[in-house]
């Protein structure tokens, strides 16, 4: 049996990966399209893994103990004197305002989600955080792949990090070894095996 899904099904442009609605009965990949809409007035829940959610309150962490420099720049600027042509002064504002806005968008996501040890998740079904290896039906070929809702961008791991809002991640939520997903790549179809779920 083929698992399909394609690009229509993919969430509006720029939906936060993993998501599903507060009280609902969704989970990531179901028919909702794993999000609410913006503006419709329901919060929503991130899935994350531990890393994911330690990485988060890492940057977090670092830009909280910004404040107090980026203070003290503002007012070494201030001193400085004429506030409408002291480049300084701008940019340290500049900085701080880009932070707090950074800060905000953490602590929102944070206070919302849902690391992924305090989820059930069914044996032997690929949820978020899991590592697969998928054999390419047409050459064959083996990789690992591991379902993330945010890329590291790290290029030396040992596999392929594939985000949950991809058209080849909303294929594998909840595949099963043996079962066979269908990815509708922008150039072409390409078909995937599940060989194992490590």
């Amino acid at each position: 049996m083929t698992k399909r899904i394609d690009q229509s099904t993919r969430p509006w442009p720029g939906a936060a990966a993993s998501h599903v609605l507060i009280g609902g009965s969704a989970l990531p990949g179901a028919e909702t399209g794993g999000a609410t809409r913006p503006g419709v007035g329901r919060r929503t829940m991130e899935f994350m893994t531990p890393d994911e959610r330690a990485r988060l309150q890492a940057r977090l962490d670092e830009l909280k103990a910004r404040r107090p420099e980026l203070s003290q720049r503002i007012a070494d600027a201030r001193a400085l004197g004429d506030l409408k042509e002291n480049a300084d002064y701008h940019a340290a504002r500049e900085d701080q305002a880009l932070d707090e806005a950074e800060i905000k968008s953490l602590e929102a996501r944070l206070a919302g989600a849902k690391v992924l040890t305090e989820i059930p998740v069914a044996e032997g079904v690929v949820f978020l955080g899991a590592t697969v290896k998928l054999r390419e039906v047409e050459s064959g070929d083996e990789e690992l792949y591991r379902l993330v809702g945010e890329m590291t961008g790290d290029a030396s791991l040992e596999y392929v990090e594939v985000t949950a809002t991809s058209p080849m991640g909303e294929s594998l939520m909840k595949a099963r070894v043996g079962e066979v997903i269908r990815v509708d790549a922008p150039r072409r179809v390409m078909r995937f095996e599940v060989v194992a779920i490590l």
